[in-house]
């Protein structure tokens, strides 16, 4: 009697299996992507303090304006806080706490080449907004995943030089 219990519920088992939504329409998970970050979660701080206290910053996603200096290939394939050259470039921004002309090299900048082929007008002292997270602190450096980057004010032309 028992052996006839176990193979009506096996057979039961196999039919509730075979008819469900998964077998009948072919069902299968699919990841849930993250919802997009808003401008309300997003820290709006400038940069040199992120650079001051890049561990109070750490895996969260910030909004900093500044001023453009170069494309760079400055923290690419650095294994602690690794990002391969392959897929991103990275690029600098200026100080804004002297009037020479200074990169902030403590702030590791990363953004995607696809993302950044979109941005190749860039000239020095565009003003720019960025959005990133900040994914690591590593050798005492802001290191960011830039989500965005906006042109926010084309650099004045200066003389001789478009």
């Amino acid at each position: 009697m028992k052996r006839v219990r176990y193979i009506v519920l096996l057979i039961f088992c196999a039919l509730a299996l075979t008819t469900s939504e998964v077998c009948v329409n072919k069902v299968t998970a699919q990841p849930v992507a993250a919802p997009p970050v808003t401008a309300e979660q997003c820290l709006s701080t400038p940069p040199l303090s992120v650079v001051a206290n890049p561990k109070a910053y750490l895996d969260k996603t910030i909004i900093m304006n500044a001023k453009f200096d170069k494309f760079s290939t400055l923290g690419l394939d650095y294994k602690p806080a690794f990002k391969s050259s392959e897929d991103y470039i990275s690029f600098l921004i200026k100080r804004d706490d002297t009037t020479y002309d200074v990169p902030l090299s403590e702030m590791k900048l990363f953004i995607k080449r696809e993302e950044a082929e979109k941005f190749i007008d860039l000239k020095t002292d565009d003003e720019i907004s960025i959005t990133g997270k900040v994914f690591s602190d590593a050798l005492g450096d802001a290191w960011i995943d830039v989500s965005k980057l906006v042109l926010v004010k084309k650099a004045p032309e200066k003389d001789g030089v478009k």
